[in-house]
């Protein structure tokens, strides 16, 4: 088991590194359902469908493309994963981790993280972007359990999970662009159902802002090898409860494109000052 972890870590950066020849990513930038279109604003070297990748899945659910695209943003070289791999579609939270411990095999340092997010805070309305200060995993996976990954910390801090430093530069460059940003508590859940109101009340009482069905584990394994995780999520409705709206994964995507603008803004100057 362990050698078979540490393999498809292995094979899965080979595979990427071949494909990225000269170019060195520094950053990973992991894009959210409906965000893909974030791709837009990086100057295009390389794209790698995730057949072409061993150990990558492809992705089974609307707004996710299922490849990385290599190339340059803010002057720096970065990768970017469109199409993540969710729990709820059935993947170990090994799976889901692959694409953040490959590229940490790559020598990558800095991850940032986007999902689409129900709004639970009463003053986190939709439409608003959310700088994710803490999680609560919620979806009870993990993706360091079992046999220990070659390259992971068995016992990482979780202390700072969102790098405060990076947090601070979100701020910054949030502040130099006139770009709203709100700051909270993110709730990671397993799906794919929505929440019932009485589980968003219950999210509510814990300390949560936000919730959606993803970045959690890959905070984790992010964490568990020295990487700095940077997260924001596009806050596309209110969750059950909250708001009087039935959701919808439609909803979710229509609202998250609505948003690509302001979010790559903050992605790209975040990814510049790294």
């Amino acid at each position: 088991m362990i050698a078979a972890a540490g393999d498809a870590t292995d094979r899965a950066a080979d595979a990427i590194r071949e494909r990225l020849g000269s170019l060195r990513p520094a950053v990973l930038i992991v894009l959210g359902s409906g965000l893909g279109g974030l791709t837009r604003h990086i100057e295009v070297g390389a794209r790698l469908p995730y057949h072409e990748i061993p150990g990558f899945p492809l992705p089974a659910v609307q707004g996710h493309r299922g490849e990385l695209v290599a190339g340059m943003l803010g002057g720096r070289p970065v990768l970017a994963q469109s199409g993540r791999f969710h729990l709820y579609e059935g993947h170990e939270a090994r799976t889901c981790a692959l694409p953040v411990r490959a590229c940490g095999r790559l020598g990558v340092e800095t991850v940032i993280l986007t999902n689409a997010a129900g709004g639970i805070r009463r003053t986190c309305r939709g439409g608003a972007l959310m700088l994710i200060a803490d999680h609560v995993n919620v979806t009870f996976q993990n993706p360091l359990a079992g046999p220990l990954v070659p390259g992971d910390e068995r016992f990482p801090d979780m202390s700072d999970p969102y790098d405060p430093g990076l947090r601070s530069l979100a701020r910054d460059v949030a502040w130099d662009r006139g770009i709203a940003l709100e700051e909270g508590i993110y709730a990671g859940v397993l799906g794919p159902s929505y929440e019932t109101p009485a589980e968003i009340r219950m999210l509510e009482r814990i300390g949560a802002d936000a919730v959606g069905m993803s970045t959690v584990v890959e905070v984790i394994a992010a964490r568990a090898r020295g990487m700095r995780c940077v997260g924001i999520s596009a806050i596309t409705t209110l969750a059950a409860g909250i708001g009087p709206a039935r959701l919808s994964h439609e909803e979710v995507m229509a609202a998250a494109h609505r948003m690509e603008g302001a979010l790559g803004s903050l992605v790209e100057g975040i990814v510049a000052r790294v």
